[in-house]
């Protein structure tokens, strides 16, 4: 079993908070079966409320899935503690925002879609149902009389 973070980075404009909203938030990955290697085409998603359990009685997963190429059974799950919000100070670096739970299967790529929210930086002006498939999202804080946004969102994994 291996841990991996997905480590979040974007330039946030008076806002901070950004992060997945609700346990039917879907994190869109490419999945790489560690066996063999094969990666998908599609991508594929996974969220807090899927719960699958494992062969053997080991417990649950998000997803488990067999290979199409190897037919061996893998699993990822998301570790529900270890979800965090990118703040205002984190802007333009690298933080882990979830690490995944990994058996057999290694995310190796990351589409941030629709579900993030975040929060006026100065206002506390919810800002719900974010989309980032553009990379790039803005807003106007009416509270605060100014522009929010979130600008260059990029990723990356490491091992934890």
């Amino acid at each position: 079993m291996v841990k991996i973070g997905l480590q979040f980075k974007a330039t946030l404009e008076n806002v901070t908070n950004v992060r997945p909203e609700g346990d039917d938030f879907r994190w869109f990955l490419k999945l790489k079966c560690a066996n063999c290697g094969e990666i998908p085409e599609k991508w594929q998603y996974i969220n807090l409320m899927d719960s699958v359990p494992l062969k053997g009685g080991r417990g649950s997963a998000s997803m488990v899935q067999k290979c199409k190429l190897c037919a061996r059974d893998n699993s990822i799950d998301i570790m529900r503690d270890t979800i965090t919000p990118y703040n205002a100070e984190d802007s333009e670096r690298f933080k882990t925002m979830v690490q995944f739970e990994c058996r057999g299967l290694e995310p190796v790529d990351f589409q941030p879609q629709a579900g993030f929210a975040a929060e006026g930086a100065e206002s506390g002006t919810k800002f719900p149902e974010i989309t980032l498939l553009e990379k790039d999202w803005t807003d106007y804080d009416e509270k605060a009389s100014e522009s929010v946004g979130i600008y260059e969102v990029t990723h990356q994994f490491i091992k934890c």
